[in-house]
This record gives structure tokens, C-alpha cells and sequence, in this order.
């Protein structure tokens, strides 16, 4: 079995990979853990100046693992290692380093809010994004953290609400991505990025991301608190498991019109 996340460090960049294509990229217990470790250890290597944040295979993210979640809610629990995606978000969010996402296939809920964690997000044309959480009867609240914080109020309100999805230019637009780039030149584009950031002193950037973040960790962290408690919730819901579900039997949920 390959491992669910690869991590490779060069000329100061620590690139890390989301390595479980045949799940779309999904965030389960073992990508979690995987994702987490890496980033750690990426902010305790004092050769690493940034991380690159990618995946294997034509998705980026597919969001939650749901085949875990309801294996979870027939009582068998994921590994108590595996962090939260509260946990996940904001360790990424408020990494000491740059985290730079580069975005190669489609992205959808928790993956979204990847996206939204990182400092830079560059994603190919043929990227597609949603919010699909209001689709299977949970609620985007997790996400709501980090994607309030890039989304312009307008296309945020929509997308939530709506659960449609919209493409590379669209999330650019948005403010949800920093820039899109034709397929196929993602990692050339990737890499002007990381080159900029090679030329900055490694204090004066971890200072500079700091100065740049000014947000209360605190207060981010109550806020993913609140967001967890709602998200909790609505995935124990008799909607949740009717919307998990109509996507594995590939049909629409009953309330669907």
C-alpha cells in the first residue's frame, strides 16, 4: 500500500503530496495524520524556507472521507491519532512558513478549505471548486473559518448556499485562489512562486507571514471550536445519513427537487 502522503524537500522548499488518488485526494484518518506529520516536520527543519502543498492523480481534494465517516458512525471510530480538519485548517493557517497550494484537478469541501489555509493558492484553468456539504445534509462550517477570511462576501454567501460548482477563474474572482495558470504550466508557475520565496531571509519571511496573518490565534481557534460543534452535529443527523447515502448509491437525497 503507497503511503497517503509523500514528502520530499529541495533547494529549501519541502513539497508535500496528498497521495491517495484512488479516493480523489479524500481526508481520511491515514491522510490526515500523514498531512499533519509533514507540515510539522517541514516547520522544524530549519533548512525549509516554504512549503508546496499538492496531490497526485486528476483531483486535488475531494473533502471528507465519507465512506469513513459512516463507518465511524456504525461504531467503528478512525485512528484517535488522525487531528480534525479544524485541527488540520489551522495548523496550515497559522504554519510559521509560507504554505503555497498548488491546486491540479477538481477541490470540494474540506479540500476547499485547504485552498482557503494557505498563504498563496495557484490552481490549473480546468479546476473546478464547491462547497458540497448542504448537498449531503452537513453544514460547511469548518471551512467557514478559512474561506471567510478569502471569499469576497457575495460569491461566499452564494456558494455556500448553493453547493454549485464554479471554476478556477471564478474562485480567482472570489478571492479564493491568488492566481490560475493554463494546464500544464502549473509547476512552472509553482516555482516562480517558491524561487521569490527562496530569496527572502528565513526570519524575515516567518516575521513577515506573522505581520501579514494578524489574526488572534485564539480567537481562531474558539472559532473552529464553535464551527466543529455545528459540524459534529450536522453529520449525526438523520439528513447526513440520507445524503451519504444518495452518493454512494449514486441517486439524488429525498429532499431534492
Amino acid at each position: 500500500m503507497s503511503q497517503p502522503v509523500l514528502s520530499e524537500t529541495s533547494r529549501g522548499i519541502a513539497t508535500i503530496t496528498l497521495n491517495s488518488p484512488e479516493r480523489r485526494n479524500a481526508l481520511s484518518a491515514a491522510v490526515r495524520i500523514g498531512l499533519a506529520r509533514a507540515l510539522a516536520a517541514a516547520m522544524a527543519d530549519d533548512s525549509v524556507r516554504a512549503v508546496v502543498l499538492t496531490a497526485a492523480g486528476p483531483a486535488f481534494c475531494a473533502g471528507v472521507d465519507l465512506k469513513e465517516v459512516a463507518a465511524e458512525r456504525a461504531g467503528r471510530p478512525a485512528d484517535p491519532d488522525a487531528p480534525t480538519l479544524s485541527e488540520l485548517l489551522h495548523g496550515i493557517g497559522q504554519a510559521p512558513k509560507p504554505v503555497v497550494t498548488a491546486v491540479q484537478g477538481p477541490a470540494r469541501a474540506g479540500g476547499v478549505g485547504i485552498v482557503a489555509a494557505s498563504d498563496i493558492a495557484i490552481a490549473v484553468d480546468s479546476a473546478t471548486f464547491a462547497f458540497t456539504e448542504v448537498r449531503i445534509g452537513v453544514v460547511p462550517a469548518v471551512i467557514s473559518v478559512p474561506v471567510g477570511r478569502r471569499m469576497h462576501q457575495r460569491p461566499f454567501e452564494r456558494y455556500f448556499l448553493t453547493g454549485e460548482v464554479f471554476s478556477a477563474r471564478e474562485a480567482a474572482d472570489s478571492g479564493l485562489v491568488t492566481e490560475t495558470v493554463p494546464d500544464g504550466e502549473l509547476t512552472a508557475a509553482t516555482e516562480r512562486v517558491v524561487d521569490g520565496l527562496r530569496q527572502a531571509a528565513p526570519a524575515a519571511l516567518m516575521a513577515t507571514k506573522a505581520a501579514v496573518l494578524g489574526a488572534d490565534a485564539a480567537a481562531e481557534v474558539a472559532a473552529y471550536e464553535r464551527m466543529g460543534k455545528i459540524s459534529t452535529e450536522f453529520f449525526a443527523s438523520e439528513d447526513a445519513a440520507e445524503g451519504r447515502a444518495a452518493f454512494q448509491e449514486k441517486r439524488a437525497p429525498r429532499w431534492a427537487m
